[in-house]
């Protein structure tokens, strides 16, 4: 940015901060809103069709909205991160209070399992989509569609803490150091980091690429097609071919 441009920023946020100034407001907000549409974009991948992007840009919006109301700009923080932080945790949290997973999907996936399981004993190995695909007469596509969306469900109630607590009269109240290295988390932590990058060396080229471009450098699928010349539904394909195998490690140790 030019000087003028950062000085021009810089000049918005005052004029909000110390007055809530609304045309700084709208200012400010229609200059971060691609970051909604960033994290929209991103968190739909593992969520079924059903759910609306509009309903994740809505959650995303309070996100925003919250961030700028609490956002210290003489802090040494770019505003990017904090707000990013922010609008994930509003979408995800919104996600969290509904029941965005259908019915149907949560028993197809609950037949899927079953199916896992019953092949697993029979074959005393790992099996593939397609052979799962093929017990079930299922296209394979619906197999990693089903099982990617249930194993997304399960990782957004993961450190769902409940929002009432049954202790009442009489009870010894602890204050929790959140700090402190619990052996038994650290262990299956170790645990679950080592089956992780065991699958991840025995994924394919293509689909390590594809994870590390979405998760560490935080492409979307549509930039990662551009970068490796696919379109964007292949990439999809290998996403979710890739969750698949990697689902199947956290499910050992989890």
């Amino acid at each position: 940015m030019t000087d003028e441009t950062i000085m021009d920023e810089q000049h918005h946020w005052e004029k909000w901060t110390d007055g809530r100034d609304a045309d700084s407001g709208n200012h400010l907000v229609k200059k971060y809103m691609p970051l909604v549409s960033y994290h929209v974009q991103r968190i739909s991948v593992g969520l079924p069709k059903n759910v609306s992007k509009d309903d994740l840009r809505s959650l995303g919006m309070l996100g925003l909205y919250d961030a700028l109301e609490k956002f210290d700009h003489k802090r040494d923080l770019k505003f990017d991160t904090y707000a990013s932080f922010r609008i994930r945790g509003a979408i995800i949290d919104g996600l969290r209070k509904e029941d965005w997973l259908p019915r149907s999907t949560r028993d197809k996936a609950k037949k899927i399992e079953a199916a896992i399981e019953k092949l697993e004993q029979r074959l005393q190995r790992n099996v593939t989509p397609a052979e799962i695909a093929i017990e079930l007469n299922l296209p394979v596509d619906e197999i990693y569609s089903a099982m990617n969306e249930h194993f997304f469900a399960n990782v957004l109630s993961m450190d769902e803490q409940p929002s009432e607590q049954d202790d009442k009269d009489g009870a010894t109240f602890v204050l929790k150091d959140e700090k402190a290295i619990v052996p038994e988390e650290s262990l299956v932590k170790k645990e679950l980091v080592s089956e992780l990058t065991r699958t991840i060396e025995n994924l394919s080229d293509k689909e390590q690429l594809v994870i590390s471009l979405f998760y560490q450098e935080e492409l979307t699928l549509t930039e990662i097609g551009q970068v490796m010349n696919l379109s964007t539904s292949r990439i999809s394909q290998i996403h979710s071919k890739a969750l698949f195998k990697l689902r199947g490690a956290m499910e050992k140790i989890m």
